[in-house]
């Protein structure tokens, strides 16, 4: 038995709680391989269900419930005259109890050989009926479990070595750089570095942890160069470091990083490791340069969107699959399929974190990459399409104010867009999943195939 809470806050008053990716994750982490898996809410206005995690279905379900309940409908809850010990911050929400009903504060899941048992289009949520809060649910886990090396995966070791990474650093650089990495983030880089560094024969997990936090702090150096060339404000639910700290410091602590990563890379004494990460780095700057020429042709088209998004994302993701793999000495036959996996992996995320930007339940404003005129591979089948088309395009060529904004994300959730790049991107991850199938992976598959399949359903 395993057990754990799942905490998670929500920004609207009805929101769907995409959890999947976290539990799979947490079966992952205990090495659980057929049994169950029990959630249970620790809120009387919080619900749990299995559906479909598609915006426009999420909407239907928001009207559903109002119409069932709506709010303001007159509730002997919420007649606090006839309440003893009412709290003084006690909320009006009895529509919230009520929609309640309707769901279950229990939810049971299976596992079968290390993998949760869901149908190609479900998702696990959590339902909030009265935020935005502060949530918990209880998770429990039984069953066989079993712990092969690849799944042993020290994580708290990249946690401990960002820490120490950035306590040495000078403050100037160091604080806003802080603020970044400890705001979280998927780690998903760092992830992949540690999973394929257990396939060879030279398996040291300390190594592994350190190439990890060189390359997520690389990521996070390509974070603020973005953030200050998008003029994007928050990242992460917190202040950008260029919005916080001024442009001038942005490219100062993104400089400072990109060099130190590259130091710690080349300190590990690995030439094959370094070359492939200093690699990806040239690809991720030349791709910096052909997004911002590109954005004079916004929305652009799928040939340039694919050039750019191979380079600033997948470039990374390969080469995290590969420095891991090539640290652990495999077999050039091994680095080579990580590699295209990675790089397969990584523009399938990418196309995932397009189709995020028009999710309601994303935590971030819906049309944020419009707003910012970035490559968007959505915006760029909706523009082409004949009915939303001209529209789009006449809408994007003048000045994008929140009604331009909330009307062109209308168009690209109306047109066959979204479902066109998930389709997309899912064909992405399949050939990932091949190219696993050509090599021996020591009993790493099935969780490289898990990390892909999560890492495009997803909602945030």
């Amino acid at each position: 038995m395993s057990a754990a809470r799942l905490e998670f806050a929500t920004s609207q008053a009805t929101q769907f709680i995409d959890l999947t990716e976290r539990i799979r994750e947490r079966v992952e982490r205990v090495g659980l391989r057929t049994g169950r898996v029990h959630l249970q809410s620790l809120h009387t206005t919080v619900g749990l269900c299995v559906n479909e995690n598609e915006p426009l279905l999420h909407r239907d379900f928001e009207a559903m419930l109002e119409r069932i309940a709506p709010r303001g409908a007159g509730y002997e809850h919420d007649d606090f005259t006839r309440r003893f010990d009412v709290a003084v911050d006690e909320p009006v929400n009895g529509h919230a109890h009520c929609r309640q009903l309707l769901l279950s504060a229990f939810l049971t899941l299976l596992v079968e050989e290390g993998q949760l048992v869901l149908g190609r289009w479900q998702s696990v949520f959590a339902v909030e009926l009265d935020g935005p809060r502060d949530r918990e649910l209880a998770l429990q886990l039984e069953g066989e479990f079993a712990r092969p090396i690849a799944r042993e995966i020290p994580e708290s070791l990249v946690e401990v070595e960002l820490a120490r990474q950035l306590m040495v650093d000078p403050e100037p650089v160091a604080v806003p750089m802080r603020r970044l990495v400890e705001a979280g983030g998927k780690r998903l880089r760092p992830k992949l570095v540690q999973l394929t560094a257990g396939i060879g024969p030279r398996n040291d997990p300390l190594r592994a942890a350190e190439l990890a936090a060189a390359v997520e702090l690389l990521h996070n150096a390509t974070l603020i160069h973005d953030d200050y060339v998008d003029e994007s404000t928050h990242r992460r639910g917190r202040p950008t470091v260029a919005a916080a700290e001024g442009p001038e410091r942005a490219i100062a602590v993104g400089d400072y990083y990109f060099a130190k990563a590259t130091r710690l890379i080349a300190e590990i004494g690995n030439p094959a490791v370094t070359s492939a990460l200093a690699e990806a780095l040239e690809a991720i700057c030349a791709s910096q340069i052909d997004d911002v020429a590109l954005r004079g042709a916004f929305p652009g088209d799928r040939e340039s969107y694919l050039r750019v998004v191979r380079g600033k994302t997948a470039s990374l993701f390969a080469a995290a699959c590969a420095s891991g793999a090539l640290l652990s000495e495999a077999t050039p036959e091994v680095v080579g399929a990580l590699r295209r996996y990675g790089d397969l992996l990584g523009t399938a995320f990418q196309m995932a974190d397009d189709m995020v930007d028009f999710s309601p339940s994303s935590g971030k404003p819906v049309g944020l990459d419009i707003r910012q005129r970035v490559l968007s591979l959505p915006l760029i089948y909706a523009a082409e399409d004949r009915e939303v088309g001209p529209e789009v395009r006449r809408l994007l060529e003048g000045a994008l104010g929140d009604a331009e904004v909330g009307r062109v994300a209308e168009l690209v959730t109306a047109s066959g867009a979204l479902p066109r790049v998930r389709q997309e991107a899912d064909a992405l991850i399949e050939a990932a999943v091949r190219e696993l199938e050509t090599v021996e992976l020591d009993g790493l598959r099935p969780t490289l195939v898990g990390l892909a399949r999560s890492a495009v359903d997803r909602n945030s």
